[in-house]
């Protein structure tokens, strides 16, 4: 699965990281079905279990300065990202139905065809999360390939028009939020959107791409992030 972050970008060099097999046939494309694993803890023994850990990202936590502070990883990932961590195990503990599940299949189980339950929130933001930084790396940059560039060129006209597109909507995200760029399976063309909160794309059954993070500034350590935002977005 491909991915591409506009977010951020290290060493003057947009942090993108592109995939182009997905777009060789856009007919082939499928999410696995949702299956639900064996269960085989008893109840009693279910409750000393650790049912997800704290992904780390894939890179040092300085390692994206100056456009991504070492000191804003240590508190999104470290802080926020282990409290939904802690928070879904917590929940786990109280509903024995959900164990034996994927993230992924829990995000959708939980979603449950948009009437959330209890876990869904926490579960959908270990999942975007370990998703946001898994889509970016240091000195990355440059072009997709040829096959996800041409399906760009074709559903917004130009990779610039693209770019203005995604960064408009990330700007304008009102709250806290999500912008990805997703396949529409249906419709076989990319498309830009903007969820609110937790919810992401595989609660649709889209296949996403990238994501881009969006920040509610209530807190302080979080204001020096979202004024130098749209820059890091321009420079991706």
């Amino acid at each position: 699965m491909g991915s591409f972050s506009l977010h951020s970008s290290c060493l003057a060099k947009p942090t993108l990281r592109w995939s182009n097999d997905c777009f060789q046939n856009l007919n082939s494309l499928k999410l696995p079905a949702l299956q639900r694993r064996p269960n085989f803890h008893s109840r009693k023994a279910s409750k000393v279990l650790a049912f997800y850990g704290l992904k780390s990202p894939p890179y040092k936590l300085d390692a994206l300065e100056p456009y991504m502070s070492k000191r804003l990883l240590e508190t999104h990932w470290g802080e926020h990202q282990r409290g939904y961590v802690e928070g879904l195990n917590k929940e786990l503990e109280k509903n024995d139905i959900l164990y034996g599940y994927t993230l992924d299949e829990l995000v959708k189980v939980t979603y449950n065809n948009g009437n959330p339950l209890p876990e869904f929130n926490n579960a959908a933001q270990v999942w975007n999360h370990d998703f946001f930084w898994e889509s970016m790396q240091p000195g990355g940059g440059g072009m997709p390939e040829l096959g996800l560039l041409q399906q760009i060129e074709k559903d917004f006209g130009s990779f610039t028009n693209f770019k203005e597109k995604f960064i408009e909507a990330a700007l304008s995200l009102f709250g806290s939020g999500w912008v990805w760029l997703v396949l529409k399976r249906r419709e076989k063309r990319l498309e830009v959107v903007k969820t609110s909160n937790a919810v992401n794309p595989i609660v649709w059954d889209d296949i996403y791409l990238f994501s881009s993070l969006t920040y509610v500034c209530t807190e302080s350590w979080i204001l020096p992030y979202r004024m130098i935002e749209g820059n890091m977005l321009m420079h991706s």
